[in-house]
């Protein structure tokens, strides 16, 4: 059987065979990814954390579990002598005719490079074989035969108490709601007095399917007024009682960016149509790459395509030189950008100086753990890429000096290219060192204080998460352009359960207190948290604020508490928006109450 659309081009029925085989892949890995989201809201109704907790990380693997299925169906079934370069472009050929209606192309598009890519030399990679860029338009999906991606409300019509009550309604959670009058009346409230008196054509638009994360569900939407637009975002959560409470409205731009960062766990969400839900939410953030969107959606394959076609783009379009990043150069790791690009490129060195004792698996294991773990807003996620090959020309002398020294395993010139063959890719942030000194510099005080408290804030956060940094030196921190303090050096981490938390003993003798060198037994996951402070609090003024603020970081009880209360089972809040926009009206936290100078946010941000 040939595809009806090209029947004078195509001939083979191995090309057709291999496309449908690759095309059911798909439509497996998909069908279990929106099982999962339909999961997530009974693991939500229920209060099941542990097992929504579970459920999030094995989905981050359903997607290369599939292409290794797929792959294996294909290498079991077929002789590599039967798959020639004929035989590969009528494949895509098919592929494409298959795809004619489909409601995820997009992702059916990149399953397919990954598959072909598992059994091609790199050598094939940007040729006719493989989805270079999109063939198939995502444009207007949803306008055939897909359900509608969001509801249309009208208050101006119904009025808002009652639009907004429908809205809550309409999601048919089986859990009860404490006071959902009350709650809806804070929500009106709110965006009452953002709005103001409703226009004839006031209407809500909102997604149809809940995003579900961690203990929270969340309504996404806007709201439109005439000729304004507000985007708001409402969590939903379980109070002590085990009943759903409203807990906020996120109508600021920072929160609703910072709620879909790219330092958080992704989202689980129920999607027919996702460049729909992608286009959406675009616009309530302009400014955030559709990459950084699917990636955030749980579709990470997806986004690590569009980010390396977004790469490919932006390399095109400049002429800059890739160099050494700026700040401390890493022990483990050789990091590289390029300046006119937000990222950084990060390279596992291939030795490593004492007293670093681990090897290029263990690194590795790190950030996979980081992947699948939850990031709780304050560790980077990473994009993990093999084989790729660079313009020899845009590197720095210097750059490949470095990369021929530190990592000649890795590096491979190929005539005008340089070929790096495992790196890692990550947001690029100002080192947390870089800005407290820069701040102490020019006498910013607030700004100072900012990075401190922010810091402890993230160390506390991780800690939630059962996770120890391990290596806690503030170069190993980045603020991002929202002022966010994020840990990004992850070879190091532990499970903070994993962690024995001491008191140093009091020393026997004059002998014991003079010796240069520990006088008492230290095991390998011993740590001593009043410590800390010989290399954190060297600056009096960073002393002064961290004693302020976080000096039970420098307590053994402080740890030895939270690793007890994790291995009891209780898995802590984390809120992915600040305190005082909680309707409990809880306190604002103190790094959101010094603003920033602007010479200091001025220079960060051009960087």
């Amino acid at each position: 059987m040939i595809h009806a659309a090209f029947p004078k081009l195509l001939s083979s029925q191995i090309a057709f065979d291999i496309a449908r085989t690759i095309r059911e892949g798909f439509d497996k890995h998909y069908r279990l990814f929106r099982q999962a989201a339909q999961a997530a809201k009974r693991h939500f109704e229920q209060g099941d954390w542990a097992v929504a907790q579970v459920a999030a990380r094995e989905r981050i693997d359903f997607y290369d579990k599939r292409v290794q299925e797929c792959v294996q169906m294909l290498e079991d079934e077929y002789d590599p002598s039967e798959l020639t370069d004929e035989v590969w472009r009528e494949l895509k050929l098919h592929y494409i005719g298959m795809l004619t209606g489909h409601k995820q192309p997009e992702l059916a598009e990149t399953f397919f490079n990954s598959v072909c890519c598992n059994m091609l030399h790199r050598s094939y990679f940007n040729n006719e074989f493989i989805f270079v860029r999109p063939v198939i338009s995502t444009e207007y999906i949803e306008t055939a035969e897909a359900a509608p991606i969001y509801r249309v409300y009208y208050p101006a019509k119904d009025g808002l108490t009652f639009t907004l009550k429908r809205i809550v309604t309409n999601f048919q959670l089986a859990t009860p709601f404490a006071d959902l009058s009350r709650d809806i009346g804070l929500v009106e409230a709110r965006l009452a007095s953002l709005f103001g008196e409703l226009e004839p054509n006031a209407q809500v638009q909102v997604l149809a399917s809940l995003f579900f994360r961690n203990k929270g569900a969340y309504i996404v939407g806007k709201a439109v007024n005439g000729s304004r637009e507000l985007p708001f975002v409402i969590p939903i959560l379980h109070n002590k009682n085990k009943q759903l409470v409203l807990d906020a409205i996120l109508t600021e731009d920072e929160h609703i960016v910072t709620l879909f960062s790219f330092t958080r766990a992704y989202f689980m969400v129920d999607m027919e149509v996702p460049s729909a839900y992608v286009q959406f939410l675009r616009n309530l953030m302009p400014r955030k790459p559709r990459s950084e969107i699917y990636t955030i959606l749980g579709l990470q394959k997806q986004g690590k395509n569009a980010f390396y076609r977004d790469y490919l783009q932006h390399l095109k379009h400049s002429s800059d030189l890739f160099t050494i990043a700026p700040g401390i150069r890493g022990l483990v790791m050789l990091v590289f950008a390029l300046p006119s690009f937000p990222y950084v490129f990060k390279v596992i060195k291939d030795f490593y100086p004492a007293p670093k004792d681990t090897t290029r698996e263990q690194i590795k294991s790190k950030y996979l753990l980081v992947k699948h773990h939850d990031r709780v807003g304050r560790m980077a996620d990473t994009l993990e890429y093999s084989n790729v090959a660079f313009p020899r020309h845009r590197f720095s002398d210097e750059l490949v000096k470095e990369l021929k020294h530190f990592a000649p395993s890795l590096v491979e010139e190929e005539g005008e290219q340089i070929v790096i063959r495992h790196l890692y890719i990550e947001r690029r942030m100002v080192p947390l060192n870089m800005w407290l000194s820069h701040a102490d510099e020019v006498g910013d005080d607030a700004a100072l204080e900012h990075g401190i408290v922010e810091y402890g804030n993230a160390i506390k956060d991780l800690v939630a998460a059962n996770i120890f940094p391990g290596d806690m030196l503030y170069k190993n921190f980045g603020v991002t352009r929202h002022k966010r303090v994020v840990f990004y050096d992850y070879d190091e981490i532990e499970y903070l359960t994993d962690c024995n938390f001491r008191v140093i003993p009091a020393p026997r003798n004059e002998e014991d207190e003079m010796s240069a060198e520990p006088w008492y037994p230290i095991g390998k996951h011993d740590v001593f948290p009043e410590q800390f402070g010989n290399f954190l609090l060297g600056n009096e003024k960073i002393r002064q604020y961290f004693m302020k603020h976080h000096a039970d970081l420098l307590t053994q009880s402080w740890w030895a508490g939270k690793k007890e209360r994790i291995a009891s089972g209780v898995i802590e809040d984390v809120f992915p928006y600040p305190q005082h926009v909680r309707f409990c009206n809880q306190s604002r936290p103190p790094s959101a109450a010094a603003p920033l100078t602007p010479s200091l946010l001025e220079t960060f941000e051009n960087e």
